[in-house]
């Protein structure tokens, strides 16, 4: 019988609104039980000191302009996750053995192998009295991977825990990604393109809202066809000059195009260009054989943006389209679990 393990998993996404916080027991494999999640939400000046701070990186040169931001704002960072770490093991009577730790991606180039996220490891870990893992995406890239999407192996161990097959995992975050598995249980993954980061970027540049809650802001717009139609053939016109780039950074895209709409219609032609994403993935997929039948499960918060999945259900490709949240499992935490769930698998080699 495989040992299980009791493991803190902490993520912060690309909104970098707070923190998710999972503690699940795991076998690194084929086990897996929820014990508790909870989010910690960033106060106002950690939010926006990494919003301005994410907003300057636009090249590797600029982690060494801005280091001294970027140490400071590190420092804020680890010492929230510590505070964060310390709070829910409060209110568990387990023993948590690992914590797998994130930090906060400021900057990512699987082409030039860097990938830089916020958090010190060892810090975290003299503050928690625990293992921390963490550099989850230095490793893969030194290991011969792109850095992201790094859940798909948790996707795997879902896929069984559903018994669905076949089935894609598409992960709206601030990055769009997939991750499918056909009937043999061939595992495929990668990134498609821009997720919430264009919209929420929009929403955080023009307003004094961190995101458009619920689609409403785009719903009560008009989609500027010729602004949609200038960034698909832009969107094009990067495929063919980076053909063999598949892991995206949010620094890949920008919301220039729409800078002369008021703020719905701006958000109301993001939200159709990044639904786009997903409808041309399903309609490719659509013409394989053996993804045909394949059920299409929505993950990360692009989710809750109500507008975003009513475009997508109501789509002629919204065959099998539904939420994680459908299926028993909290959208809300998914990717925390999984870094609970990958530190054991890491500690475990």
């Amino acid at each position: 019988m495989s040992k299980s393990y009791y493991s803190l998993g902490l993520m912060s996404g690309t909104s970098m609104d707070g923190v998710d916080a999972s503690i699940i027991q795991s076998d690194g494999e084929k086990k897996y039980k929820v014990i508790l999640d909870k989010y910690f939400e960033y106060p106002q000046n950690i939010y926006k000191d990494l919003s301005k701070l994410r907003d300057k990186i636009k090249k590797s040169l600029d982690l060494k302009k801005f280091s001294k931001d970027i140490k400071n704002i590190e420092k804020k960072i680890t010492l929230f996750h510590a505070k964060a770490a310390n709070q829910i093991m409060k209110k568990t009577n387990v023993n948590v053995d690992l914590i797998g730790f994130h930090g906060q991606t400021i900057y990512h180039n699987a082409k030039d192998k860097i990938s830089k996220q916020l958090g010190d490891g060892k810090i975290l870990s003299q503050l928690t009295k625990k293992k921390v893992v963490y550099n989850f995406r230095k490793n893969d890239l030194k290991n011969g991977g792109e850095g992201a999407p790094l859940t798909p192996v948790f996707h795997q161990m879902l896929e069984k825990k559903l018994n669905i097959k076949p089935v894609g995992f598409y992960n709206i975050g601030g990055i769009l990604n997939k991750t499918t598995i056909q009937n043999d249980g061939r595992l495929s993954a990668g990134d498609i393109g821009p997720g919430m980061c264009l919209i929420d970027k929009w929403i955080r540049t023009n307003s004094k809202k961190k995101y458009d809650t619920n689609g409403d802001i785009a719903k009560s717009g008009k989609v500027n066809e010729k602004v949609l139609e200038k960034y698909w053939n832009t969107w094009e016109a990067f495929i063919q000059w980076n053909p063999k780039k598949k892991s995206y950074d949010t620094s890949d895209f920008d919301i220039s195009l729409v800078k002369d709409l008021s703020l719905e219609d701006g958000a109301a032609t993001l939200t159709l260009h990044t639904a786009n994403f997903l409808l041309t993935t399903f309609e490719i997929r659509k013409k394989f054989k053996n993804c045909q039948k394949e059920k299409k499960i929505l993950c990360g918060g692009g989710r809750k943006n109500k507008f975003l999945v009513d475009i997508i259900k109501n789509s002629y490709a919204n065959e099998n389209v539904k939420l994680i949240d459908e299926y028993g499992i909290d959208g809300d935490f998914i990717e925390s679990q999984a870094f609970a769930y990958l530190a054991i698998r890491s500690y475990l080699k």
